[in-house]
């Protein structure tokens, strides 16, 4: 089953220096339909406008995935981390007992990223915070391990068991991803357009995947894709 979400469809708010988009409900955008998907509990689609950004706030027991599309975002919190997080590049927070951080773009233009949230598979672990770079050559024309439990392959490393993936594709390239029995899939175009399975998406469609046996990507017309392999 494939149920495609379209960017048009999805709710949000534009709060001047943040365009916000929601795949599912948060904040004051709620849908008793679109409240996750597996483990996947948020998906924001944030356009942030240059000198502004999230101020100093606190989480608890969730795996924060930050991918920044376009731009850069300029991370700090209360454990003394601080990074700067580039286009095509992935920082991850586990916020475990509790942090703080704040999130800001200190670049000349607008910083535009996916703010992901995935539930923990256990509660109060201690928190923790990485970073890490991608190249193109990494993602073209595959699907490249940037996310996993383990820090398998160089990623980075989440309190659960979840696989993300992101891919570079055009013209003749593809990939295919096994889906294990019982396992959920999203596919996120970040740019661009791509097949995933014959279905078209464009810019800022999901594809929201269960009891396909395999996910085919292919078709690709200047694409960046994102797949989540999810418990």
């Amino acid at each position: 089953m494939i149920e495609i979400r379209p960017f048009a469809t999805l709710g949000g708010r534009d709060h001047g220096w943040l365009k916000a988009r929601h795949h599912f409900s948060f904040g004051d955008y709620h849908d008793p339909a679109r409240m996750g998907w597996g483990r996947l509990r948020v998906w924001n689609d944030d356009e942030i406008k240059p000198g502004n950004g999230f101020a100093p706030h606190g989480h608890r027991d969730m795996e924060i995935v930050t991918y920044i599309r376009e731009g850069a975002i300029t991370h700090r919190d209360n454990m003394g981390n601080e990074g700067r997080t580039e286009a095509g590049d992935v920082q991850i927070m586990s916020a475990g007992t509790g942090v703080v951080h704040s999130e800001y773009n200190h670049e000349p233009g607008v910083t535009k990223l996916f703010q992901i949230w995935i539930l923990p598979d256990r509660k109060g672990v201690a928190p923790g915070y990485e970073e890490r770079a991608f190249s193109e050559a990494d993602k073209r024309g595959r699907l490249r391990l940037v996310a996993s439990p383990d820090g398998a392959d160089g990623s980075v490393s989440m309190h659960q068991d979840a696989r993300v993936y992101a891919g570079l594709f055009d013209g003749e390239e593809h990939a295919e991803h096994a889906l294990a029995p019982g396992r959920r899939a999203w596919v996120h175009v970040a740019r661009g357009a791509v097949r995933v399975n014959g279905e078209a998406l464009s810019e800022g469609d999901a594809a929201a995947i269960e009891d396909e046996a395999s996910i085919v990507i292919d078709g690709g017309k200047g694409a960046e894709v994102l797949l989540f392999d999810l418990p």
